[in-house]
C-alpha cells in the first residue's frame, strides 16, 4: 500500500508541475487535462441539448424543422460560451488577465469571420422570416432549382440535372430572389404560338384550348386560356397560358409536350404554321453590264 501511495503522490506532483504561464494564470498538466476533458463533456452535452430541443421538446409545436433547429443551435452556442467561461474559472484561470490577449484575438477572428457571421445571421433571418423554405422552387444568382436544405451558413439547391449547389445565405438577403412556390405550387406559364393570316383565329383558339385541356400536366382549375397577342410580320401571334403544379420545376418539359401536340394537331387540321419569307428583287441599271 505504501508503494501505491508513493506512486500516486509522484503522479499528483507530476500533474501539478508548472508548464507555462499566460498572464497571471499558471498552466499545469492537470490544468490541460481538466480543460480538455471538461470541454469534451461540455460539447457533448450541448449537442445532446440541441437535439433534445429541436427534435423532442419542440417537435409537437407548429414550427418547421428549420426553425426548431435554429432555436436549438442558438441554445447550443449559448451553453458552449457560458460553459467554457465557467470551465476556465473553475480551472483557476483569471479571465481578466487574458483580456488583452483575448481582445487582440477577438479582433483578428472578427475580421476573418465577417462572411461567416453574415451568413449565420442571414440564415437566422431566413429560418424565422421564411422568404424561402425547403421544397420551394427558386432562382437566385443565376441558379435555379429546388431548396433541399437550409443550414445556418448556406442553403443547398438541387437543379434539374440533379446537381447540388451550395449558396451562401447572405445572397438570399442581399439579392433578388424569385420564389416560384412561395404561397402555393400553382404556376402559370405562357407559350407563344404563331399561325398564318389565312387561318381563323377562333378556330385556332379552340384547338389550342383542346390541346391544353388534354395535357395531364395542365391544371383544369384555373382553366387555361388563349390570348390573341399580336399581328406580327408573317403570322398572327397567340399566347397559350396554362397553369401547372407538376411541371413547376420542369417548364421546358411541359413546353415540349404541348408543342409536340400542337404541331401534330395543326398538321391534322391543316392549320399552317408560317415561317418568314423574303422576296428579293434585283434591279438592273441601264447602260451597265
Amino acid at each position: 500500500m505504501d508503494g501505491i501511495t508513493e506512486w500516486m503522490q509522484k503522479i499528483a506532483e507530476a500533474l501539478h508541475i508548472p508548464l507555462f504561464k499566460m498572464g497571471d494564470a499558471t498552466f499545469t498538466l492537470w490544468t490541460l487535462l481538466y480543460l480538455i476533458l471538461a470541454t469534451v463533456i461540455l460539447a457533448t452535452a450541448a449537442s445532446a441539448l440541441h437535439k433534445l430541443i429541436a427534435h423532442r421538446l419542440l417537435a409537437k409545436s407548429r414550427m418547421e424543422l428549420g426553425v426548431r433547429v435554429a432555436i436549438g443551435s442558438m441554445v447550443k452556442y449559448l451553453v458552449l460560451v457560458v460553459g467554457f467561461v465557467v470551465i476556465l474559472q473553475t480551472a483557476g484561470i483569471n479571465l481578466s488577465s487574458l483580456t488583452i490577449l483575448l481582445g487582440a484575438l477577438g479582433v483578428g477572428i472578427g475580421f476573418g469571420l465577417q462572411n461567416i457571421t453574415n451568413n449565420f445571421v442571414s440564415g437566422l433571418i431566413i429560418l424565422f422570416e421564411r422568404p424561402i423554405k425547403v421544397g420551394d422552387r427558386i432562382e437566385v444568382a443565376n441558379v435555379a432549382g429546388d431548396v433541399v436544405d437550409i443550414s445556418m451558413r448556406a442553403t443547398t439547391i438541387t437543379t434539374n440535372d440533379n446537381i447540388s449547389i451550395i449558396v451562401p445565405n447572405s445572397q438570399f438577403i442581399s439579392e433578388t430572389v424569385i420564389n416560384w412556390s412561395h404561397t402555393d405550387r400553382n404556376v402559370r406559364f405562357n407559350f407563344p404560338v404563331g399561325v398564318a393570316y389565312k387561318e381563323d383565329p377562333e378556330t385556332v383558339r379552340k384547338l389550342l384550348l383542346e390541346i391544353a385541356l388534354d395535357e395531364p400536366g395542365v391544371l383544369k382549375d384555373p382553366k387555361p386560356d388563349v390570348l390573341f397577342s399580336d399581328f406580327a410580320d408573317s403570322a398572327m401571334m397567340f399566347n397559350l397560358r396554362v397553369w401547372t403544379r407538376e411541371y413547376i420545376n420542369r417548364p421546358g418539359v411541359l413546353k415540349s409536350r404541348l408543342y409536340y401536340e400542337i404541331a401534330r394537331r395543326f398538321r391534322e387540321k391543316g392549320v399552317e404554321i408560317p415561317f418568314p419569307q423574303r422576296d428579293v428583287y434585283i434591279k438592273e441599271t441601264p447602260g451597265k453590264a
